[in-house]
């Protein structure tokens, strides 16, 4: 998979990620597994720099060089 994602999109998933681990500690069971699961869900889209949203949407954040 090619890279569609721009650096400030994978800034702002890395951040909620962290916010989301952060309030697993602070919720129920249920909800902060589902925390857990969209952290990592988030944090492996913006480490890999690829989203598969984007792709079925035709659609990218990276800066275009001209």
């Amino acid at each position: 998979m090619t890279k569609n994602m721009g650096k400030t999109d994978m800034i702002v998933r890395l951040v909620l990620a962290a916010v989301l681990v952060i309030l697993y500690f602070f919720v129920g069971r249920i909800a902060g597994l589902i925390f857990i699961i969209i952290a990592i869900i988030l944090a492996i889209t913006a480490v890999s720099r690829t989203c598969p949203l984007y792709y079925i949407f035709r659609t990218d954040t990276l800066e275009k060089k001209e």
